[in-house]
């Protein structure tokens, strides 16, 4: 296995895990966003319904990358929960509280008002957690011989939580364009006239996050500055899908808008993951600083390799199994 770098190949398996899952989830996360601007209880019933299949599945792709993290790089374990403690706790218990939502929602008749919130504040909780603590890695952390030594909530920052309030934007608009997608009629009316709204917040927040964070990092800033004419494709490109999610609506086109979002946040990723690459413990400690022994890399790439295959199979089925519409009063088509 000389041949191989073993940390390259789990950086990409958990970058794969981590783009799949904000994909994945982000948009029924972004519909429980939205879940109190709906027209009425019966499009309610008809956003949950159009996620009710797949998003326990969707979430496999945290645990993959969560576990595949602690074995690979332990190092990003030991300085992250110290650091990002309160936001991962407030994250998972967002996601809990949606989870429940789901269950209790259509069992319930007195109380659903109270597991619409449930739904809609513990997605809005998790989605802005996530983006807080995408924010704090951006900024880096205080560490020392590899502990992490700084305070419990030296992660929010008005830099962290304008990007905890991007996510949160970009994970509606993923949700918007979900629903074109999966309804009709004034369901998917009403997705088509907040997409706009919702493209253009994220294109604000996108803007002032891209000015910002050179600022903050040294490397951010030798990157992008001085590779002019290779990393500057990302930007570009994540610019062109925003102009097809804009155009698309307008021309009642319903899968490019999704798929145009995708790319957003698919070419957004590239461009982060560029910008701090080799570093995976900002600012300092690169992939191989947090790398564990080669012997443990190699044990768990070999059960990795057999599971990604599965879960991309299951994954895959679901979808083709529960595509086509969601309407009013139906089940699934």
């Amino acid at each position: 296995m000389e041949m191989f770098d073993l940390s390259i190949i789990w950086a990409g398996i958990i970058g794969f895990g981590v783009i799949m899952y904000v994909l994945m989830d982000g948009f029924d996360l972004g519909i429980g966003i939205l879940f109190p601007f709906a027209p009425d209880e019966d499009s309610r019933d008809v956003m949950m319904n159009s996620v009710a299949p797949i998003w326990d599945g969707n979430e496999t792709w945290l645990v993959l990358g969560g576990a595949g993290l602690l074995g690979a790089f332990p190092l990003v374990y030991s300085v992250f929960l110290p650091a990002l403690y309160i936001g991962v706790f407030l994250m998972l218990a967002g996601l809990i509280f949606r989870g429940i939502a789901f269950e209790f929602r259509f069992k319930s008749r007195r109380n659903r008002h109270w597991w619409n919130r449930a739904f809609c504040y513990g997605s809005a909780v998790a989605a802005f957690a996530q983006g807080a603590v995408v924010g704090a890695y951006i900024q880096g952390f205080p560490v020392e011989n590899f502990v992490y030594v700084g305070g419990a909530f030296d992660w929010l920052t008005p830099f962290s939580v304008l990007t905890g309030l991007g996510l949160m934007a970009g994970y509606a608009l993923l949700g918007a364009t979900w629903l074109i997608l999966k309804t009709e009629g004034h369901i998917q009316a009403w997705a088509y006239k907040i997409t706009p709204m919702l493209l253009g917040a994220v294109l604000v927040v996108f803007a002032i996050i891209s000015l910002w964070t050179p600022f903050i990092d040294n490397l951010v800033w030798e990157r992008w500055f001085g590779n002019l004419k290779i990393i500057w494709i990302f930007p570009v490109l994540a610019l062109l899908c925003a102009y097809a999610v804009f155009r698309s609506v307008q021309k009642r086109r319903e899968g490019i808008p999704f798929v145009a979002t995708i790319g957003i946040y698919v070419f957004t990723y590239l461009g982060l993951i560029v910008s701090k690459w080799p570093v995976i413990v900002p600012p300092n400690y690169t992939l191989w600083d947090a790398a564990s022994a080669p012997e443990s890399q190699l044990f768990l790439l070999i059960g990795v390799l057999f599971v990604i295959p599965v879960v991309l199979t299951y994954t895959a089925w679901t979808y083709w199994v529960f595509r086509g519409k969601v309407r009013i009063g139906e089940g699934y088509h």
